[in-house]
């Protein structure tokens, strides 16, 4: 079975590269599809960049408009949004912007990395055109320290709040201080890290129980921490939450990475019955499909 990607990032241009990374570049179309194949990935959703946080350049929603024109048979993608966009107040129009990326084929929003608080009038204008236009949203969960994402303290009030303020806003989390939070040892020291040892269960478990509208993606060194850490909560974790978690990669550079071993894990906690067959197919392609539109395309 073909997996489904929900999370990567590319771009034509390398552009300058950063002095600490040298290698750290955005892989082009050309250079993704080796990993597609290597790990049996049918398609990516392609996440533009359009914030400055974080990053000394960014990939525009015109740019992955025409990444995804030139290569239909690789990607799907959601358009980038900035709460600070034109007039920069928390009454400003975004529905104006999503909508015109919709007509261009986006089928979400994301990934938001804004570093702004997710109680910021801004940020929570923006989640209400998002909610208005019908789409989800992927977001990078940030902390005062980190150089980029939606602000939230430990516990995740803000996150909580807005879960409960906009419920039919699709709310897909992602990043080390969003998967920290999977167990009760998340502290402000370690949230920006990767925790290791035996999961009790934390915030985010409590919050996927508690609000339908937060889904969550298993991408990059984070979700895979989330998971490796301690496979046999792992595997109830995966169970129970079938049907709103997502696999992904969050290829950024073309190189390999541990946390590309997400796929062949759970292709093993399949083959081994540590997973249902039924959340196996969901995680991997089904929730996807749904999300983008193409259920047509499940498998059965």
């Amino acid at each position: 079975m073909k997996k489904i990607c929900t999370h990567v990032h590319s771009r034509y241009e390398k552009g300058i590269t950063w002095p600490q990374m040298p290698a750290y570049t955005y892989p082009t179309p050309s250079e993704l599809r080796p990993f597609f194949e290597k790990l049996n990935i049918e398609r990516g959703v392609l996440l533009p960049g359009v914030s400055p946080e974080g990053r000394h350049y960014q990939v525009t929603n015109e740019e992955a408009i025409r990444i995804v024109k030139e290569n239909p048979d690789l990607y799907d993608w959601f358009c980038g949004v900035d709460p600070r966009w034109a007039p920069n107040t928390a009454d400003g129009d975004m529905s104006y912007f999503i909508r015109y990326y919709m007509a261009h084929g986006a089928k979400g929003v994301g990934e938001v990395t804004a570093k702004l608080s997710i109680d910021d009038p801004k940020m929570q204008n923006m989640f209400f055109h998002i909610e208005q236009c019908g789409l989800p949203l992927v977001f990078h969960l940030g902390t005062p320290e980190s150089p980029y994402g939606m602000v939230d303290e430990v516990g995740l009030p803000r996150l909580e709040a807005s879960l409960e303020r906009f419920p039919k806003l699709i709310f897909i989390g992602h990043s080390q201080p969003f998967w920290a939070e999977i167990s009760t040892d998340c502290t402000a020291e370690n949230r920006n890290s990767y925790p290791k040892g035996k999961v009790t269960p934390g915030r985010v478990v409590t919050l996927l129980r508690r609000y339908p509208n937060l889904h969550a993606d298993l991408s990059g060194g984070s979700g895979w921490n989330a998971l490796s850490r301690d496979p046999g909560f792992a595997y109830d974790f995966l169970e129970e939450f079938q049907d709103r978690l997502y696999y992904a990669t969050d290829i950024a550079q073309p190189k390999w990475s541990e946390f590309l071993s997400l796929g062949a894990w759970l292709d093993e906690a399949d083959a081994q019955g540590y997973i249902s067959h039924a959340a196996y197919v969901k995680i991997c392609r089904n929730n996807a499909l749904r999300l983008l539109g193409r259920e047509n395309e499940r498998e059965v």
